[in-house]
């Protein structure tokens, strides 16, 4: 059953959707999606509705909440951080980990872009708490991706406090902050089972942030799958299945 749902951090109230499986026995397992860098919890062609959709399915609870400055969550993009969305990750983590219908022994975490990102960071903080960790397309280069957008837009970030980044207004904290951030060696601290999906022709995030996490944070532990033609969201129906299909074996 989907259901609209409110979490208070700090003062401020973050807006997202559970789906929990009607007549399940038990405690539930669970995942939690966090979406991507101007994204929401709905994301593009609806990829995390119908990806908790398919977890209820199968008998997974799905939390997916917008962060603070994002979709309908309280709070403005421009004061938006790395750091700020990882503590809130952190938060969302606990509540779900308290619901009285949730295993907490059994949360997994589910990122795209950079939530992807933003999920490495935690499950390597709190690797005890995380059962299974899923990355579909992380930034973990993030860093590199925000200068570039910076160089675009020809913009003087000694003098400037926001750029411009169609239609988002992004901080200058958002960039101090992941230059602060030591995001591969961080996320080393996870030691449980890390499915990677990327498409082959990614332009936005390069495949090689994930091969990245495999060589520098997770090793064996990681099963790395490469979307033959697909791009950074996974925009065509085969693609999106098959990652709604991998996504829910590794975790059901």
């Amino acid at each position: 059953m989907q259901k609209a749902i409110t979490l208070v951090h700090r003062g401020m109230t973050l807006r997202g959707m559970e789906h929990i499986p009607e007549q399940a026995q038990g405690p539930l397992p669970a995942a939690i999606l966090f979406h991507g860098f101007t994204g929401t919890k709905v994301e593009p062609h609806r990829l995390f509705v119908k990806l908790s959709r398919a977890l209820e399915a199968r008998g997974v609870a799905a939390f997916r909440y917008d962060f603070l400055g994002s979709g309908e969550s309280d709070g403005n993009f421009e004061d938006m951080t790395v750091s700020g969305e990882v503590e809130e990750a952190h938060a969302i983590l606990d509540s779900v980990r308290r619901d009285p219908r949730i295993n907490p022994n059994r949360v997994s975490l589910i990122g795209l872009s950079m939530g992807g990102l933003v999920a490495s960071l935690v499950a390597g903080d709190r690797p005890q708490d995380v059962h299974r960790l899923v990355l579909l397309a992380p930034a973990g280069t993030m860093l590199e991706l925000v200068l570039g957008m910076v160089r675009q837009a020809g913009v003087d970030v000694a003098k400037a406090d926001v750029f411009d980044h169609g239609g988002d207004l992004v901080g200058r904290a958002f960039a101090e902050d992941l230059m602060r951030l030591s995001v591969y060696p961080r996320a080393a601290h996870y030691e449980g089972p890390v499915l990677i999906l990327h498409g082959s022709n990614d332009e936005t995030v390069p495949p090689e942030a994930s091969h990245r996490y495999v060589r520098e944070s997770y090793g064996e532990r990681a099963e790395l799958h490469l979307i033959d033609g697909a791009d950074h969201t996974f925009n065509k129906f085969e693609w999106e299945q098959e990652v709604i299909r991998r996504v829910c074996d590794f975790l059901a």
